[in-house]
């Protein structure tokens, strides 16, 4: 159905796969790339990274490369973090990142939140690493008064109503002149899923709040916005700042 919506709407987008996944369904990963979506890794199971060491990172985020590029045979160039799990906790993860090769990673969320976040960091692409040109592109957020909130997609997205999405998009992308990081997953668009009763309330809300809307939420966001794949972005990043520090 992603790939429906997507291609009747025109755009092309980045997918962060997890490994186990490419491990195990490669023909949807070549019918993604062969469609002109980017592949990025997600990790291999989604562990946390701040669950992890920097020598258990950089081995999960090998093996979950190494398999999505064999399912697909497309080189991966991105990654996101589960949860955006990099924070101020996990200081080493974007080292990692650098010394594996990705051009960029989207696996911070500025924001304060009870699952993740790291308020301090800015708002909007930098280089985490110095003397590299890896490249963080936070998830989108916006600033109202002193609160910033978080715009980029996820249960927010599903839960809050459709305009605020909309105006908090046009605000970073016309007053602030940047462009909008947006995710949602896989699921969010299969109100059909099992659904597990005896979990925590919060979750239960979190999770299965307004899947029945969910696609044409999306189809509303495709039309009233450009889109595109995170490689672009990165690479018009790169040439901003190279245009600024000139």
């Amino acid at each position: 159905m992603i790939l429906d919506l997507f291609a009747a709407a025109g755009v092309q987008a980045t997918f962060f796969t997890l490994g186990w996944v490419a491990e195990r369904h490669a023909d949807l990963l070549r019918r993604i790339a062969a469609a002109g979506h980017e592949l990025a890794s997600h990790g291999w199971d989604h562990i946390r990274v701040f669950k992890l060491d920097a020598r258990s990172f950089a081995a999960d985020v090998e093996r979950s490369r190494k398999a999505i590029e064999d399912a697909a045979g497309v080189a991966v160039r991105g990654y996101r973090a589960p949860s955006f799990s990099i924070d101020a906790r996990t200081p080493w993860a974007h080292a990692v990142l650098a010394e594996q090769g990705f051009a960029y990673s989207s696996s911070v969320a500025p924001i304060v939140h009870d699952h993740y976040g790291w308020r301090d960091a800015p708002r909007f692409p930098f280089r985490p690493v110095p003397g590299s040109n890896l490249l963080e592109v936070p998830v989108t957020t916006v600033e109202i008064g002193n609160r910033r909130l978080a715009a980029g997609g996820g249960g927010f997205f599903r839960v809050l109503p459709y305009r605020f999405s909309r105006w908090a998009i046009r605000q970073v992308n016309g007053r602030e002149g940047r462009p909008a990081v947006f995710y949602f997953h896989p699921w969010e668009i299969d109100p059909a899923q099992p659904r597990v009763a005896d979990a925590p309330l919060r979750s239960r809300l979190r999770h299965y709040t307004n899947l029945e809307g969910m696609a044409d939420k999306l189809r509303r966001l495709l039309a009233d916005f450009a889109w595109g794949r995170m490689d672009a972005l990165v690479a018009r990043e790169l040439t901003r700042a190279e245009a600024v520090a000139a």
